[in-house]
């Protein structure tokens, strides 16, 4: 699967580095603890989060995160697009709750 592909099924809005959605991606993370990701996120994964800060721009960066989904319609502002852009890391928002998010893409295959 790819950035795009997720993205679609996701109805989500590519906010920024949409030249990197064919990206492949392999895995995913929904949370809100970025302790937890950096415990448990593994290579190519996407990060589903409700937390819209800096650091989850910072966390993906230094576990080499394919793109940032935000949950529930939050959205970066925009020295966090600014931060994404700078770092390649694509930025996405859906409306979906994160448990409904997450379903979707194991539904399409994805695994944690």
């Amino acid at each position: 699967m790819t950035v795009a592909d997720a993205a679609k099924i996701l109805d989500a809005e590519i906010l920024c580095c949409e030249e990197a959605a064919d990206r492949e991606v392999h895995t995913a993370c929904g949370s809100d603890m970025m302790s937890d990701v950096l415990a448990f996120m593994k290579d190519q994964s996407i990060l589903l989060t409700g937390l819209c800060n800096p650091q989850v721009i910072r966390t993906a960066e230094m576990m080499d995160i394919v793109c940032i989904v935000f949950v529930r319609g939050k959205r970066p502002d925009e020295s966090m697009l600014e931060l994404a852009q700078e770092r390649g890391i694509p930025l996405l928002v859906s409306q979906h709750r994160m448990f409904t998010a997450c379903g979707y893409l194991y539904d399409h295959g994805i695994r944690g």
